[in-house]
């Protein structure tokens, strides 16, 4: 067991504050990291303010992190110090059950999430995410990172990234499809990103006509003012897939009625409330409504290389680890192009 700096919140009403939290030695299969940047996501902040219930307090959050690989057990063979690497949001699973062997370990009844989930190992109460200066886990949870990418961007990709890509993916857009994205911030702006270097057809939806310049940089291919009833009709019946990445309560029925037959609008925002669905939206065009959330750890690699191979990364805001209430409060105002990464160099300042 060592001592690792960190930021962690007493309460859900308490501020992020410098820590020192417990890690575990590195066992046989373990890789130790020195974590360089973690992303800030907004389930870090509901989680912190035990939104969602069942926060353990202290918490540690973060689950979008990059760093180096300081030591590895005696075991592993994916890694060796100095290595680029990179954990999401788990760390371990049972690595038994059907769903992880075929991949889905995000999917597992034994999932074990980067933070606030049950410390198997006994080092503290719970699992301590990537508000730190390192972390240890499971090689198995551990992702290589392409070395051509811009570090900083690279960490919201393992959960905004993914998120995007895995529903993309799973629903076939390919060229010559047509996608519709749904709300222009931390996941819509990946989920252009991947839409368009797959080279589908690209439109963004958005209630805001000022951010349609940004879109159209982000890879759109056109850019449609979601309260203009007429711009909406002119594309009725007409896309393959829609991502819908708001979290806020919506019209989902006027995205169902812009799908083809069998058309699929896929959900990643979380509504506080339940969208309400009309039956006919459905049924007229066997068009379906299905929700996701990240993904495997084999899909998340995949993402990784793709995104080596594309040069693609998220648009961040580099903050030190001072700024992360800041963040919080401006995360609540949306007042981020497009997501907030934390350098843990700023560690050493204190």
């Amino acid at each position: 067991m060592y001592k690792a700096k960190a930021y962690s919140a007493a309460s859900a009403t308490s501020p992020l504050a410098s820590d020192t939290i417990a890690r575990r030695a590195p066992t046989e299969h373990d890789v130790q990291i020195e974590i360089l940047f973690c992303g800030i996501c907004h389930s870090d902040l509901h989680s912190v303010r035990d939104e969602w219930g069942g926060t353990v307090y202290p918490i540690v959050p973060g689950h979008e992190i990059v760093g180096r690989v300081t030591q590895v057990g005696s075991a592993v063979t994916k890694y060796k110090p100095g290595d680029l690497a990179a954990i999401g949001c788990m760390v371990d699973s049972d690595h038994t059950c059907p769903r992880c062997k075929a991949g889905f370990e995000q999917f597992c009844q034994n999932v074990i999430y980067t933070y606030n989930s049950p410390d198997k190992y006994k080092t503290a109460p719970v699992t301590y995410g990537g508000y730190s200066d390192s972390i240890v886990a499971d090689e198995r949870f551990v992702l290589r990172v392409p070395d051509n990418l811009e570090l900083a961007g690279v960490a919201p990709l393992l959960c905004a990234g993914i998120t995007t890509y895995s529903p993309l993916r799973h629903w076939g857009v390919t060229e010559g499809k047509k996608v519709g994205v749904v709300g222009l911030g931390g996941l819509g702006h990946m989920g252009v990103k991947f839409a368009h270097a797959f080279r589908a057809h690209v439109v963004v939806f958005t209630t805001s006509p000022e951010k349609t310049e940004d879109a159209l940089r982000l890879g759109a291919d056109e850019v449609v003012v979601s309260r203009n009833a007429d711009e909406m009709q002119r594309h009725a019946g007409s896309f393959d897939f829609i991502l819908d990445t708001v979290s806020a309560k919506h019209d989902i029925n006027a995205y169902l009625n812009l799908l083809c037959p069998d058309g699929n609008i896929t959900l990643v925002g979380a509504p506080e409330k339940p969208l309400d669905v009309a039956a006919f939206s459905l049924i007229m065009g066997r068009r379906s409504l299905s929700g996701s959330n990240i993904g495997g750890i084999p899909e998340t690699q995949e993402m990784l290389d793709f995104c080596g191979k594309h040069n693609i990364t998220a648009d961040v805001e580099v903050i030190s680890i001072q700024k992360v209430n800041e963040a919080y409060e401006r995360l609540l105002k949306s007042d981020v192009k497009y997501r907030f990464v934390i350098d843990m160099a700023s560690f050493k300042s204190q």
